[in-house]
């Protein structure tokens, strides 16, 4: 179970510090949006290279913009540990799952909530991670949409089905009230931003959102 703070929801002004702040995350998750893919514009290339110097913890960047097929390898090429691509707005995703991996780093594939997991079976030999997001994707902050825990359990049932060593993470209103049902569906990276940054000790606020996770059976496949 691995616990992936959103910078999102950092302060922006001190991003260093905030990164030091959650020594013991697993990563640390940048949402990286355009204001096409979806409505709010936050930050790019240049402030991804500048958090690669300024913290060993891994980087896992999430690309909600549009044509990844395009920016996504600078990411990789940087220095980022993971990359996530969108299925909505990759029209080669085969081709850029296969270049980020080439460069090095993870290979992530994330889906919105209404997007299906079933037409994407085929496409699980490509990649390291598969995304879930369990809110509508653009602002931090939002409610946590459980419509999607079925498909958490298929995407899940799914990842047994193939075989691979593919981590299935969600993103969007996890916190302490919602995670337990996330771990039970099948899920185990977690990305949370007001759970953490929100909190009055963030270091803390992992260590629980941790311990939630982590004593919480998955039921995902079972008979």
């Amino acid at each position: 179970m691995q616990i992936s703070p959103s910078i999102l929801s950092a302060d922006f002004a001190r991003l260093a510090d905030e990164a030091a702040a959650v020594p013991n995350a697993d990563w640390l998750h940048v949402d990286v949006m355009d204001n096409h893919f979806v409505p709010n514009l936050t930050l790019g290339l240049p402030i991804v290279e500048s958090l690669l110097r300024a913290t060993a913890t891994p980087i896992d960047c999430h690309l909600m913009i549009e044509d990844p097929d395009r920016w996504a390898p600078a990411y990789a090429e940087a220095g980022a540990h993971s990359v996530t691509i969108h299925a909505e707005a990759a029209k080669a995703p085969v081709r850029t799952l296969r270049t980020l991996r080439s460069l090095g780093a993870r290979a992530g594939f994330a889906l919105n909530p209404a997007t299906a997991i079933d037409p994407y079976e085929g496409l699980l030999g490509e990649i390291d991670m598969l995304l879930l997001m369990t809110v509508e994707p653009g602002f931090g902050g939002q409610r946590f949409l459980d419509m999607v825990l079925p498909k958490i359990r298929r995407a899940r049932e799914l990842i047994r089905r193939h075989g691979g060593e593919i981590w299935l993470q969600v993103d969007g209103g996890v916190a302490a009230d919602t995670i337990e049902r996330c771990a039970e569906a099948g899920a185990d990276v977690f990305v949370a931003g007001s759970a953490v940054y929100g909190a009055s000790d963030p270091r803390a606020a992992i260590d629980h959102l941790r311990h939630l996770a982590e004593s919480t059976p998955s039921t995902a496949g079972a008979i």
